[in-house]
């Protein structure tokens, strides 16, 4: 399946999960340690905004992460502007940007952030999270093909075991070092 199609899934899962955060939510504690809701909402959407460059052959820059005080209107729009960069003749092909990787592993790397970062909002604010099921099938392949480098690069924990009742998208967490069941 096309990245774009795949995005524009993950997309649709997310909107929701960002739409519904309150204000009050902002202070919150996530699952990532280093962010509570407000950073974690600003660490993601200068993912979307930094991966538009990236998918045009553009360098990124991650260099700090802005402040995004209209993330409610900017997340819908700058997210279609994601699936749209993605979806471009080409984007999927060569190297992308500064990043010197494979634009297709650099698209399913978006793809990624999407998915568990969206998870991870919808946990700290008592929201219901599951991906779209293609989309998962996709991530749960990246999560294993990039395992033990992203550990090493800090991208992902150590694995943790996950419950015996667990579901496949919970196991997927426990696998990038998350609680699947984390609560504040």
């Amino acid at each position: 399946m096309k990245l774009s199609v795949l995005l524009d899934r993950a997309r649709d899962h997310a909107l929701p999960v960002i739409a519904n955060i309150t204000d009050d939510d902002l202070t919150k504690p996530t699952p990532c340690a280093d962010y509570d809701v407000r950073a974690l909402l600003d660490h993601l959407l200068h993912v979307v905004v930094e991966f538009q460059k990236l998918a045009a052959k553009q360098d990124a820059d991650f260099s700090h992460t802005p402040s995004y005080p209209d993330w409610r209107e900017q997340y819908p729009a700058e997210s279609a502007k994601l699936v749209e960069a993605w979806g471009q003749p080409g984007a999927t092909e060569g190297i992308a940007g500064n990043m010197q990787m494979p634009a297709q592993t650099v698209g399913g790397l978006v793809l990624l952030d999407l998915t568990i970062h969206v998870s991870d909002l919808a946990q700290a604010t008592g929201q219901r999270f599951e991906p779209d099921p293609e989309v998962f099938t996709e991530v749960e392949g990246l999560v294993k093909q990039m395992g033990p480098m992203a550990i090493e690069m800090n991208v992902f924990k150590a694995p943790v075991e996950a419950p015996a009742d667990a579901s496949p998208f919970e196991q997927l967490l426990s696998t990038t070092g998350r609680d699947p069941r984390w609560s504040a």
